[in-house]
């Protein structure tokens, strides 16, 4: 079932699509959360800048990076772009080995268990909105991702158990500031400023049901300014979303309302293609039965 937001006079109503038709859900989704008028306010600071709303505003934002390929081509597509002598060096490697250069692969983490950090749960805006990078960066990105949201709470869970609280999919797009992310990611503490500034997803969710069974053949699209730069498969996650909370509720408690992200699908990126934004650009990044968002990049 799809489900979407919308301001009336009363307030805010969750929809859900039956039939061709938009009517009222009972239930926001991952339950009630936030207070009536906080949600009014947000969502209405959305509205001056979009037609469209959050399908939900989330309790928190976990990202994880459960795609090797992504990891491979982005690392290179970082090389490439800020250190060209480094990237001729490991491109004549990879030439002469058949192989991925190897501080190109992920870290030996990545293999052992799920890897994710904390992102701004706060700074999320609907499709539609306008979007400037930040005036410390000159390096603009987009990531499209699988995004899910627990209906359910969560405490050392199953991979089983954990599958099943989860309420529904969007599209998530994690905007990031790739000339800033590389030293703050060898700092240790991980993504800051390149992340927390901007992320986005679809005015549509689609609940759990439809997509579980399919989660593993999901596909999606890159267009900028009209022209489709790349397409994307769910295919090849490292981690099955079960497991991927049965891990990050080992000895935490999860709530409903919580949303995780499956890490950026491999072409999801502009780091990865050599698409990189810039202002006047038109960004549509779609993931099919689920949505799609679109930003218009400023100045």
């Amino acid at each position: 079932m799809k489900l979407r937001r919308v301001r009336t006079e009363d307030g805010l109503q969750t929809q859900c699509l039956r039939d061709g038709r938009w009517s009222a859900h009972p239930e926001p989704l991952g339950g009630k959360v936030f207070s009536d008028q906080w949600e009014l306010g947000v969502a209405d600071g959305h509205l001056r800048e979009s037609e469209l709303l959050l399908p939900f505003n989330p309790a928190s934002f976990r990202d994880f990076m459960l795609f090797e390929q992504h990891n491979i081509d982005a690392s290179r597509g970082l090389v490439r772009r800020f250190h060209p002598t480094q990237y001729r060096l490991a491109a004549a490697v990879e030439r002469l080995t058949g192989r991925s250069f190897p501080l190109f692969k992920p870290k030996p983490l990545f293999y052992q268990q799920p890897i994710y950090y904390m992102g701004n749960h706060l700074t999320f805006v609907p499709s539609g909105t306008p979007i400037c990078a930040p005036d410390y960066s000159s390096a603009l990105d987009y990531e499209l991702e699988i995004g899910f949201v627990l209906a359910e709470p969560l405490y050392c869970a199953t991979p089983q158990q954990a599958a099943a609280a989860i309420g529904a999919f969007v599209l998530l797009n994690d905007f990031s500031a790739r000339d800033i992310q590389r030293a703050e990611m060898a700092s240790g503490f991980g993504p800051q400023k390149s992340k927390h500034f901007a992320s986005s997803m679809s005015a549509t969710a689609v609940t759990a049901d439809e997509i579980l069974p399919r989660i593993d053949s999901l596909t999606g699209s890159v267009r900028i300014n009209g022209d489709t730069v790349d397409t994307v498969s769910s295919a090849g996650m490292r981690w099955s979303l079960g497991e991927v909370l049965a891990h990050a509720s080992h000895g935490e408690h999860l709530f409903p309302g919580e949303l995780f992200g499956t890490g950026t699908l491999p072409g999801g990126s502009g780091m990865e293609t050599g698409n990189w934004l810039e202002p006047g650009d038109v960004l549509t990044l779609t993931l099919d039965d689920i949505g799609e968002v679109e930003h218009r990049i400023t100045s």
